[in-house]
């Protein structure tokens, strides 16, 4: 687990991870794109994002924390996956 913060107005870069995650809005408000779909967030939301699907937040309105929780930890199957090959 770990935090993630976006000032207002920033570009989130993300790629698809390995791992499901947890994201759970601290404080802020945006919207996040998750495959597909837009949904507003701000503080008190949870979004569910499983492993491989493509998601970014966007349209920062408020700076925003996020407490975000990977299972199992990230990079466990990035990791796992290297060492198979």
């Amino acid at each position: 687990m770990g935090f993630y913060s976006l000032p207002a107005g920033a570009v989130d870069p993300q790629k698809p991870h390995a791992e499901d995650e947890v994201y759970y809005i601290v404080s802020g408000r945006g919207a996040i794109h998750v495959d597909g779909e837009d949904r507003l967030v701000q503080a008190g939301a949870a979004i569910f994002v499983a492993a491989g699907v493509p998601h970014r937040f966007h349209s920062i309105a408020e700076d925003m924390t996020v407490l975000v929780f990977f299972a199992p930890a990230e990079y466990t199957l990035a990791q796992n996956a290297t060492s198979a090959s």
